[in-house]
């Protein structure tokens, strides 16, 4: 049997053999090149829009506050510290910073309960859960302008249905918009109608991931639903807790939108015929765009800056000692 004669073997030259063609070291550089700068790119248009309009707004700011700065003619020359001087000398910031807490503590704390009971509940099997879960979430895609408008006929002094129903008990009707209390009240009613059914889908989601052999495990010790709640459930979602805390703080440092529809006196920013609901966000409305002082209005921004970042710190610290001490 005759064989078939072997290939005669091939001689490439050296650079073919070692994989270097011509061109090879470009394509290599342009290689690493892209390894190295591709990902910078991905990325760099989230820092480009951030220094746009997050970091150079929020630097041009501290600008205009340490200047007297009109709204309408512009520069009126450095000042220095002074409007922050007069900031802290002046009794409207001190009367809405006040107010600021106030309605703050009113909305947030039964908010952040009702949403735990909220979102307790929809941890359960339900029926149409689904349904259920995008119902409570449904005022808070409602519009703040229609939310505000109901709620003030609701709160009326004459003809509301809040006095109403409070004439049915022997009750005197109440001038929600005329006190301070009660002006309060009805400003944290709204937040709380638009942001409970957020919050609770925030814990629902936490809730989830909270192992279910931890339930199994109490209900075999004889745990009620009650005790598993409190000694399971909220101690597992504690740094989503913290977190609508914190957000919900630096949300009522700025709340505006409420008070301001509130207010049936206009949309001057002053809250009230004696300020009694005026917030710092109002406040530095009243003083950039009602009265034109932009240097003024800049420092109430700045010192606004500030406690949003110490609640932010806050937030960091207590979820890291909370998470170094689980």
């Amino acid at each position: 049997m005759s064989r078939s004669p072997s290939p005669t073997p091939t001689h490439e030259p050296a650079h073919v053999l070692r994989g270097s063609v011509p061109g090879g070291r470009r394509g290599v550089l342009l290689s690493r090149i892209d390894a190295r700068v591709t990902p910078y790119l991905f990325v760099a248009p989230f820092f480009v829009l951030f220094a746009v309009f997050g970091l150079f707004p929020l630097l041009y700011t501290a600008w205009i506050s340490l200047h007297d700065w009109n709204l309408i003619d512009g520069d009126q020359g450095f000042v220095g510290l002074a409007n922050y001087t007069a900031l802290f000398a002046d009794p409207d910031f001190y009367n809405a910073l006040f107010n600021t807490a106030s309605i703050f503590v009113v909305s947030t704390v039964p908010q952040l309960l009702a949403a735990l009971g909220i979102a307790a509940l929809l941890n359960r099997p339900l029926r149409a859960g689904t349904v259920w879960r995008a119902g409570v979430l449904l005022p808070n895609v409602v519009s703040v302008v229609a939310v505000a408008l109901v709620f003030a006929q609701l709160f009326g002094r004459d003809f509301g249905m809040i006095n109403w129903i409070l004439g049915l008990f022997g009750l005197d009707p109440v001038d929600w918009e005329g006190q301070r209390w009660s002006s309060h009240l009805a400003v944290a009613t709204m937040v709380i109608w638009r942001w409970t059914g957020y919050n609770a889908l925030l814990y629902l989601a936490a809730m989830r991931n909270v192992p279910r052999e931890l339930y199994e495990a109490a209900a075999l010790d004889g745990a009620s639903r009650w005790r598993s709640f409190w000694s399971i459930t909220v101690p597992g979602i504690r740094p989503t807790i913290i977190f609508t805390v914190v957000v919900s703080t630096i949300g009522g440092l700025q709340l505006f939108a409420e008070p301001q529809l509130f207010d049936s006196t206009g949309t001057a920013g002053v809250g009230g015929n004696d300020r009694q609901f005026q917030t710092l966000t109002m406040y530095l409305y009243e003083k950039g765009f009602g009265l034109f002082d932009a240097g003024y209005a800049a420092a109430i921004a700045w010192v606004l800056f500030v406690m949003c970042l110490l609640s932010a710190v806050a937030n960091f610290v207590l979820v890291r000692r909370i998470r170094g001490g689980s």
